[in-house]
């Protein structure tokens, strides 16, 4: 495997940082990975291993993110997509495919629909569609024990909160991922300057996932036991999405990527390189999407479900 490249770029003056894991015959356009709030650039390893046969596989920290330059109070979401499209460029690639989890979802989407004609095909998991006032005030009660300084007591109360906890509903190495993103939190909470201000960001963020998009093959996915935005509304927004396929992975909540991440990684390998999904591992197909239109760039997909 090649070894890899780290890039440093800025954008309205802010540094951040792409890592470039280069394959010298690839199979189809680079696959850049956006990561939740407080997820790096490093924190991606099964998609070297799934990805990196296929594909250059790009990860990042953009502004505000790992050790990038953090985000300025106030500072809207545009910044982050002309990071993205400044990534894009650097690689010289004139589209990429665009892998977006949790929190990076939205960035991914924007940035699709900002400039779908440089996105080769998108993955959204763990979309957080739709999210309640009652869950943003839990979530704000939570990061409010960083005032007491009790970053121990935020990571738990978070991970609980982003987690499916029911033992009548099986997760996968729930325990692992648990004590994985607790102590996950406190790493990023003690050690990086500006994770207090990107956790807030993320908590009042309002990402627009409305408006739907057209011209792109998209594949959105869930964990079937996922209590941030439930499998449920998350087909309903994939049906916004004009051909997209809706899959759900088995014995997993919103941490699909740490519960199952060689399955998911598997899953966007399969998708990024036109190879059927239907016999990917783990997979829940729900009730097929309404049938799409056909699109203007001829880029409908089958439904979801087969």
């Amino acid at each position: 495997m090649s070894e890899e490249i780290i890039r440093t770029l800025t954008v309205d003056g802010l540094r951040y940082h792409y890592r470039l894991l280069p394959q010298p015959a690839p199979r189809t356009e680079p696959v850049v990975v956006l990561g939740g709030a407080l997820q790096g650039m490093y924190g991606w390893p099964q998609m070297d291993e799934h990805l990196g046969p296929h594909a250059s596989v790009v990860t990042a920290d953009l502004p505000g993110m790992g050790g990038a330059d953090p985000l300025p109070p106030g500072t809207g979401d545009d910044l982050l997509y002309a990071a993205v499209s400044g990534i894009i460029d650097d690689l010289g690639a004139d589209r990429v495919n665009l892998f977006g989890f949790s929190y990076g979802t939205s960035i991914a989407f924007g940035c699709a629909r900002r400039d779908p004609g440089r996105i080769a095909r998108l993955v959204l998991g763990g979309v957080p569609s739709h999210i309640s006032e009652a869950q943003r005030e839990g979530w704000g009660r939570a990061v409010g024990r960083l005032e007491a300084g009790d970053a121990e007591g935020l990571a738990a109360l978070t991970a609980e909160a982003l987690m499916c906890l029911d033992p009548e509903r099986p997760v996968h190495r729930r325990e692992l991922a648990l004590r994985y993103v607790r102590r996950s939190f406190v790493h990023a909470l003690t050690h990086s300057p500006h994770a207090e201000r990107s956790l807030r960001r993320a908590l009042d963020h309002r990402p627009d996932f409305s408006g739907g998009l057209t011209g792109v093959p998209a594949l959105v996915f869930a964990g079937e036991h996922d209590t941030v935005t439930s499998p449920r509304r998350q087909r309903a927004f994939a049906a916004t999405i004009e051909g997209s396929r809706f899959l759900t992975i088995g014995e997993s909540d919103h941490w699909v990527v740490l519960e199952r991440p060689d399955d998911v990684a598997d899953l966007v390998a399969r998708f990024v390189t036109d190879r059927p999904l239907e016999s990917a591992p783990a997979l829940l197909p729900l009730a097929a999407l309404p049938r799409p239109r056909t699109g203007a760039a001829g880029h409908a997909l089958p439904r979801a479900g087969g």
